[in-house]
């Protein structure tokens, strides 16, 4: 690995298809990854917005570069296809690297309550009774819906047929046998990225399921990834005692940061600290560092297990049902949009604008609006829209207000970029600094009811940075515990280069590079998008 940066390791590495969509407008279908998406269809084509949305969705991963191209006239296509789906989602192993490392009795079970101790120095009380544990061969079917036709809602088909083909991956828990002694551990945990809510809840289980397997070096990495090398920054030491009411406040005990020092500098620190349990707190650019550290203790021959736990508000993660913060947020959204709809509906002529998170992703917006039954307009990143023009988003207001006397909007943070101005400012992780969409449309509100002397009277309300510092709700409190807990059971069954999840309600341990290949986005033909139109009301805006 070398001296490779953080913000190298984190930058994705997605390559275009030289496809482009919008010379296929003979085809009512468009594919990605062998999968069938039938709403990138002719009612799109011309359109650069959704030009942009297609290549977003074509884009493919180096870690996906090995999987050969579907041959559907070779009979054995599908059990070709699935033993690449097995080959890629099989999850590391420390035994991978050290053909010699050998397994003990695990000192996780919830028969034995005994704390592990001196007295047994010579081997760890097990109970042969408890079943408890999760075999090793276990695995979770990733979809459970059988498609019978490219053109059903939300249809993801891998050949036109739709054929069912049976996908798993492993399943997450804690395993009988374990490939680290927890006297011989030091774990330490760190957060990274921006705050969201359930980063306390996280914290909390993984050192309280720590202490569970006899662990008593536990430490905090201060301000994410810059914590390893920041001289002034100590680490914190973790314990029960410490972290017990931590998930009653929002934020992080820890601290957050992005950014951070190179890959090689991060190992070092670990090396010279005698951390060989890493877990990381972060979302798909962490997630990258954490690969990349992975990566780089196998090169060293470390015994190191890296565990990440995803953390998006956005809920933009592939292949999980949802990422911690996300319901909190949607909950914590009702009060702006109803403070919105207040708003609008008690001025003459009122428009009230809430402005949620989602870079690259809807779901936020998409939720928050369909759980008020407030909003008349929700935007978001994958559905193209104009502003202006006889479909045109003013337009829609027009009507509305003539009809309604008021109406509500609710706004992605990434959509409608393509009206802003574009700038080459970038954060510390490498994420383009987006315009605010949400002031760019009350201006252009105000703007066009002036010219056609319409009174107009136009709220605008970003909670952003009030969702993101609230504690977790009951929903995302049990998500964060569980998650913590299966962690700490990945980490000490030898797994690393992992990440833990909930898919099709059932949690799972996935491969690092298999999450963070691209965004996970709303398909704009899926049900819950026509459930979420259904309840605005909302014509296409193109």
């Amino acid at each position: 690995m070398g001296t490779l940066s953080l913000s190298h390791a984190i930058t994705p590495k997605l390559a275009l298809h030289a496809h482009d969509f919008s010379s296929s407008s003979s085809s009512s279908s468009s594919s990605y990854y062998g999968l069938t998406f039938p709403y990138l269809n002719s009612r799109f084509q011309g359109s650069s917005s959704i030009t942009r949305l297609a290549k977003k969705l074509r884009v493919s991963a180096d870690s996906r570069k090995h999987s050969p191209a579907v041959d559907f006239n070779d009979p054995d296509w599908k059990s070709k296809f699935q033993n690449d789906f097995a080959t890629r989602f099989n999850i590391p192993h420390i035994t991978d690297v050290f053909d010699d490392a050998v397994s003990i009795p695990s000192t996780f079970c919830l028969r034995m309550r005994t704390p592990v101790s001196k007295e047994f120095a010579g081997g760890y009380p097990s109970d042969e009774e408890w079943h408890g544990y999760i075999n090793n061969n276990d695995r979770v079917l990733l979809k459970v819906i059988h498609y019978s036709s490219p053109t059903s809602a939300g249809a993801e088909c891998i050949d036109p047929d739709c054929t069912w083909v049976e996908q798993w991956v492993h399943r997450a828990g804690p395993r009988e046998k374990i490939y680290f002694r927890p006297e011989e551990v030091k774990a330490a945990i760190v957060t990274c990225g921006g705050l969201c809510p359930g980063l306390n809840d996280v914290i909390r289980q993984i050192v309280i399921t720590l202490e569970i397997y006899g662990v008593k070096k536990i430490v905090g990495i201060p301000f994410g990834y810059r914590g390893f090398s920041a001289k002034e920054l100590n680490e914190m030491p973790l314990s029960r005692k410490v972290v017990q009411n931590i998930h009653l406040s929002g934020g992080s005990l820890l601290g957050v940061s992005r950014g951070g020092p190179s890959i090689s500098e991060i190992v070092d620190s670990m090396e010279e600290r005698g951390i060989n349990m890493l877990f990381v707190l972060g979302g798909n650019g962490t997630h990258a560092g954490a690969n990349a550290i992975h990566n780089e203790c196998r090169a060293r021959r470390m015994k190191v297990a890296v565990v990440g736990v995803p953390k998006t508000i956005d809920n933009d993660i592939l292949l999980m049902d949802k990422t911690f913060g996300f319901d909190t947020a949607v909950e914590e959204a009702q009060r702006a949009i109803n403070s919105a709809y207040i708003e609008a509906h008690s001025a003459y002529h009122g428009v009230g604008i809430v402005k949620l998170m989602g870079r690259s992703s809807g779901f936020i917006a998409m939720h928050a609006a369909l759980a008020s039954g407030q909003i008349d307009i929700c935007l978001i990143p994958e559905v193209p829209f104009n502003l202006h023009g006889p479909h045109g988003v003013l337009r829609h207001l027009k009507y509305l207000i003539e009809t309604k006397g008021s109406a509500v909007v609710c706004v992605a943070e990434g959509a409608g970029q393509n009206f802003l101005e574009k700038t080459n400012a970038k954060d510390a992780s490498g994420n383009v600094v987006f315009g605010d969409i949400g002031v760019h449309i009350q201006q252009e509100i105000k703007k066009a009811f002036k010219a056609i002397s319409v009174p107009v009277d136009v709220k605008f309300i970003d909670p952003t940075y009030m969702i993101r510092a609230c504690r977790a709700n009951a929903s995302d409190g049990i998500l964060c515990t569980v998650l913590g807990q299966n962690a700490v059971h990945g980490a000490f069954a030898g797994y690393s280069g992992i990440t833990v999840g909930i898919c099709n309600t059932h949690y799972v341990y996935l491969p690092i590079p298999e999450v963070i290949s691209y965004p996970r986005l709303v398909d704009p033909n899926s049900r819950m998008w026509h459930r979420c139109l259904t309840s605005t009301g909302q014509p296409d805006f193109i």
